[in-house]
């Protein structure tokens, strides 16, 4: 309905310059500005009389927005919405791994619909796939000096200072696996705000030839990674899927061909399986093909003995690990493993030489949420994190940005009354665990010596396990089993 003369309803006109059409669902005028000589915006200008002639449809490319039927070509070529050209290093699908479409049923019933006896037999599967497992693992819970200020600054509230605390464990994890060094490229998957780039850039201070690809896939608000104009550092962020990410054919590392430290905090189920394929598979494998060998070793390599003695006093040479390979290590908290997804996840072999296929990792995934089953009334008192209930989310828990929770449909589904809250948060971790452990077989079985540990406290993160892998070369973590 378009308002032309004053109303009843709060002020009687538009603001000058804005436009006329008074929106009775909001009672109060359209804000939208108006062409110079019209009344009403180009929203709602059918509704004016000068404009009748004139039709306005829905865009075929985003219908949240119209558009004047007579200027729909010249939109189209305008419009935010259309498909804009793919950069090279955008492949389609190619770190999702092999489509095994046939092994999953089309429809698998809730957890909540199985019977009894169907959930005693997947809890002894299980379980006995988790024997010899190690379920209780090492406390790695570091700190780092680049963060001391901010951890100590009184301004922070509780979310903050639960951030900073995991950020802080990462980087002091990052520097005892020695990638905290000079000549390398740094690849944040799930970067969000780029926050663990950042601190990881301040620790490193003026090193050399030290860059920062930032991988998210939606656009992000208040970026911290814009503001680094350090000579020595260079920032690239990438809006893409990690699923189709080829990191060889990135001009910045395949110009300077520096070893990559895959890094990331809080990297949801599908996209941790995705980051390791990406890194192991995609380019380390294409590099190893090509046989190049990454800057940074040759520049050892051609370094004179008195250079070389001149970083060690400097500090720099100890965290340059003695033979470089195209990913010098990866350094990844995990997180929602509910999330996951049986045709991208890397630990298929280790499942089927245990007995397990598809279904069974389509349960076990959905059953890891119990994991945080009980927090409403232990973790998140003690820890004062709030949670909400949205019945119209993605299952499972999930960490947000704020450090809260959201409690959803399966980690409070019904069950039958022969297991109680404890033993389902046990049974939460066991799946988890076995998850994890797929995912350690693939990197052994890719090169690498990987590591599970607890990175933070659980009260600070309930998603607190810190995935780390070396080349089998180098200093190797402890192994998990």
């Amino acid at each position: 309905m378009a308002a032309s003369a004053p109303t009843p309803h709060g002020t009687g006109f538009p603001a000058e310059g804005r436009c006329g059409y008074y929106v009775e669902k909001k009672k109060r005028f359209c804000r939208m500005v108006v062409a110079a000589g019209k009344r009403f915006c180009g929203e709602h200008a059918g509704a004016a009389e000068e404009e009748n002639a004139r039709k306005r449809i829905l865009c075929p490319l985003d219908p949240k927005h119209t558009v004047y039927e007579d200027q729909l070509a010249k939109h189209l070529k305008k419009c935010n919405s259309r498909e804009k050209p793919k950069p090279d290093f955008f492949i389609q699908d190619i770190n999702a791994g092999l489509k095994d479409e046939t092994e999953i049923p089309e429809q698998l019933v809730p957890i909540s619909f199985l019977s009894e006896e169907q959930m005693e037999n997947l809890i002894k599967k299980l379980r006995k796939a988790s024997e010899g497992l190690n379920s209780t693992l090492k406390d790695q819970i570091m700190s780092h000096p680049a963060l001391h200020d901010a951890l100590n600054d009184p301004k922070n509230g509780d979310s903050a200072t639960k951030h900073l605390k995991q950020q802080a464990s990462i980087l002091g994890n990052i520097e005892k696996l020695k990638l905290l060094g000079p000549r390398r490229c740094f690849v944040e998957f799930g970067a969000g705000k780029g926050k663990l780039s950042h601190w990881v850039d301040i620790a490193l201070k003026d090193a050399e030839k030290v860059h920062f690809i930032l991988v998210e896939k939606v656009t992000t608000r208040f970026k911290v990674d814009g503001k680094h104009r350090k000579k020595n550092s260079v920032f690239e962020r990438l809006q893409i899927d990690i699923q189709h990410l080829c990191l060889n054919k990135i001009p910045l590392l395949s110009k300077e061909k520096l070893p990559v430290v895959g890094i990331g905090k809080h990297l949801c189920g599908v996209a941790t399986d995705l980051a390791l394929r990406c890194l192991v598979e995609t380019y380390a494998a294409s590099c190893e093909e090509r046989n190049e060998e990454p800057l940074a070793k040759r520049v050892k390599n051609d370094k004179t003995e008195k250079e070389i003695n001149t970083l060690a006093k400097e500090g720099n040479e100890k965290n340059i690990p003695e033979k470089w390979t195209p990913v010098a290590g990866i350094v990844i908290a995990l997180c929602c493993h509910h999330r996951c997804d049986w045709r991208h996840y890397v630990g298929k072999e280790y499942f089927r030489a245990l007995g397990l296929g598809a279904v069974e990792f389509h349960y076990f995934q959905r059953m890891s949420s119990w994991a945080t089953c009980g927090m409403q009334k232990t973790s998140l008192e003690a820890s004062n994190i709030s949670t909400k209930r949205k019945d119209q989310q993605n299952d499972g828990s999930e960490e947000h940005d704020d450090g809260g929770y959201r409690i959803t449909d399966d980690s409070t589904e019904s069950l039958p009354g022969f297991l109680n809250v404890e033993e389902k948060k046990k049974i939460g971790h066991l799946c988890k665990l076995l998850i994890d452990q797929g995912r350690i077989n693939y990197l052994q079985q890719k090169g690498f010596n990987p590591a599970l540990q607890y990175y933070t406290d659980p009260l600070v993160s309930l998603e607190n396990v810190l995935l780390t892998a070396l080349p089998n070369h180098s200093s190797s973590p402890e192994t998990t089993a």
